[in-house]
């Protein structure tokens, strides 16, 4: 039995959500990328972020699972892309999930991000952002 109140309708128009985004955030793999002699071929830690705006209509108003964006398909997609090839920038690596996030149904905004943890002593990490904005 569902208690809670009904709010559909009592929610002012000015409130009404303008965008809707999700979030793949820092998911760490190891990825050969770099063009250092002793980068190749050795993986190291790469952090990726991922946000995605989506239309109104790609964004579930219910709470059935087969409405949901599959953040399952997302993270694994990026995971077979890093694990398929090696990169020799960030950059380019970067470019390669803006596309392959880019060419699905209902995004209207796009940001992603990677980043080298483990590069320099002194830093959180170095990496690149795209973005459609």
């Amino acid at each position: 039995m569902n208690d809670r109140p009904r709010l559909e309708g009592l929610v002012p128009e000015r409130l009404a959500p303008k965008t809707r985004k999700i979030v793949l955030e820092d998911y760490v793999l190891p990825a050969d990328i770099g063009f250092h002699e002793f980068e190749i071929g050795t993986p190291q830690r790469l952090s990726i972020t991922v946000e995605v705006w989506l239309e109104d209509a790609c964004f579930p108003t219910s709470d059935a699972v087969e409405d949901a964006w599959d953040y399952d398909c997302l993270r694994s997609e990026i995971a077979i892309l890093v694990g398929a090839q090696r990169f020799n920038l960030q950059e380019t690596l970067a470019r390669a999930i803006y596309d392959l996030v880019a060419a699905r149904r209902g995004v209207t905004g796009l940001r992603v991000s990677t980043r080298k943890p483990d590069i320099y002593p002194d830093c959180a990490g170095v990496g690149v952002e795209i973005a459609s904005f």
